[in-house]
């Protein structure tokens, strides 16, 4: 229960900073787009799974790689 309250909690913060993070997208190719966008998926996953910091940054990175492989041009 209290890691639900702590979602409920950090939910709208999150949504408000990857929409004025990726706002900023406007000039970026889509790969670099699937890279940011998969990082931030990636960070908010991170977070729930494992919590703190390094599970945030772990998901971070690990969406982030993934977001850059899927966007990639064949």
């Amino acid at each position: 229960m209290n890691q639900l309250k702590h979602l409920i909690s950090v939910f709208p913060t999150t949504i408000l900073v990857s929409v004025v993070a990726l706002g900023g997208c406007a000039g970026m190719t889509a790969q670099e787009k699937g890279t940011a966008t998969g990082a931030v998926i990636g960070g908010v996953a991170g977070n729930v799974v494992g919590g703190g910091v390094l599970g945030t940054a772990a998901g971070a990175a690990v969406g982030g790689v993934i977001g850059h492989e899927v966007t990639k041009q064949k």
